[in-house]
């Protein structure tokens, strides 16, 4: 079993299995110790990712539709990128020994990959919703999504660039907490982990947002 899982052609499967189990592990840890993976994973993001992003109103809508089909926004990124981890290794190993069964041989693991991607999402979208279901409370929503605007949050994971949107965190008068989506307004403007912003206008999944310069509002 383990020789099969650790073949070369099923490599990328196993390391996405080692990565999802690294991932709860160092979550679990820093949860104890009263901090976040999210803070600690932000300065391994790279910074260029949008250097050629496309502008225009069908773009950013398909972005944000995507996100929204995803579940970003119910269910915090660390957790979807779990379930995306684990699907991701699951199926593919599942895929790679149906097929050594019958023809024994493997694809090779880069083609086989590809159908797994695709495979994969829609059990992020599936398992991201019935996490979002059992989340507690405090974590959840109740509240009129659209009662976020003007309400100040806070970016907590990646940088947030135009068409590029980063995981930030809202409290809402209920003192509930909800993982949103955020860009900001301004194209040239970017917000980086720890950084306030209020929030302007919603768009699909994405909330647009402006920086915060007022010491009095804080999230």
């Amino acid at each position: 079993m383990f020789n099969a899982m650790f073949a070369s052609d099923n490599l990328p499967f196993s390391v996405a299995l080692v990565l999802m189990l690294i991932m709860l592990v160092a979550e679990l840890a820093s949860m104890m110790l009263g901090a976040g993976l999210s803070d600690a994973l932000e300065n391994l993001l790279p910074d260029g990712m949008d250097a050629d992003a496309p502008d225009g109103a069908d773009v950013d809508s398909s972005l944000s539709n995507l996100l929204g089909w995803l579940r970003f926004g119910q269910v915090p990124v660390l957790m979807l990128l779990v379930i995306f981890l684990t699907s991701f290794g699951l199926l593919g190993l599942f895929l790679q020994g149906s097929l050594h069964t019958v023809t024994g041989i493997y694809l090779p693991g880069w083609l086989a990959s590809i159908p797994v991607f695709f495979a994969s999402l829609p059990c992020v979208r599936l398992f991201g919703g019935w996490l979002a279901k059992i989340l507690p409370k405090d974590e959840t929503s109740v509240v009129s999504e659209n009662s976020f605007i003007g309400r100040v949050a806070v970016i907590t994971l990646g940088t947030a660039r135009q068409h590029h949107p980063a995981e930030a965190k809202l409290r809402d008068e209920h003192g509930m907490t909800h993982y949103l989506m955020v860009e900001p307004d301004n194209a040239e403007e970017m917000f980086t982990a720890g950084t306030d912003v209020i929030l302007t206008e919603k768009l699909g999944a994405v909330y647009r947002a402006i920086r915060n310069y007022n010491p009095h509002l804080s999230n």
